[in-house]
Formats: structure tokens, sequence, C-alpha cells
């Protein structure tokens, strides 16, 4: 007994075409938020930036190597400032959006 050719395939028919179409597209849409998703990791955090210290400076070899922090240094804690205003600025502007 033979497949008969005559009749439209699921596939192939219309509805068909179109579910391969939404599935390739919601890949898209998947990878999309992924690639970010994954920006986000690799960056530590979501959104912006607030403090340009380094992590490191954190850690207790940071702090009893004396590298500055906001905290513990004049110039550092300056440079926290002024991010922050800058941060608050960007984050209005997005908000705006």
């Amino acid at each position: 007994m033979g497949v008969s050719t005559n009749r439209n395939h699921p596939e192939t028919s219309e509805a068909g075409q179109k579910a391969k179409d939404d599935a390739v597209n919601a890949d898209r849409s998947t990878a999309e938020v992924q690639a970010k998703v994954d920006e986000d990791q690799a960056r530590g955090f979501r959104g912006v930036e607030v403090d340009p210290t380094p992590n490191e400076n954190y850690t207790i070899a940071g702090v009893t190597s004396g590298a500055p922090t906001p905290e513990t240094d004049d110039a550092a804690a300056e440079t926290a400032r002024k991010a922050q205003v800058t941060a608050a600025n960007t984050a209005a502007g997005v908000a705006k959006r």
C-alpha cells in the first residue's frame, strides 16, 4: 500500500506553515532575550551601574591592600557621587521613553 500525495500534509497546509513561521519567530525572540540575559550575567547586574568602584576593592584582599572605596577615599567618593548623578539622569531618561 502506497502513501497518497494528493492530500495536503499538515505541515504543508496554510495552518502548518503559519505554525512553522510562528515557531521561527519565537526562536528569534527567545534568542534576543537570552542574549540580553547573558550580557547582564557577564556584567554581574542588570540595569545602570551606579558605583564605578571595582568589586575587588571591596574584598578582603582589596581592603587590606588599601584599594580605594568611596567609604575610605575622598577621590573615590567623589567619583561615585558623580556616577550616581549620571545613573540617575540615565534612569530618568529611560523612564521617559
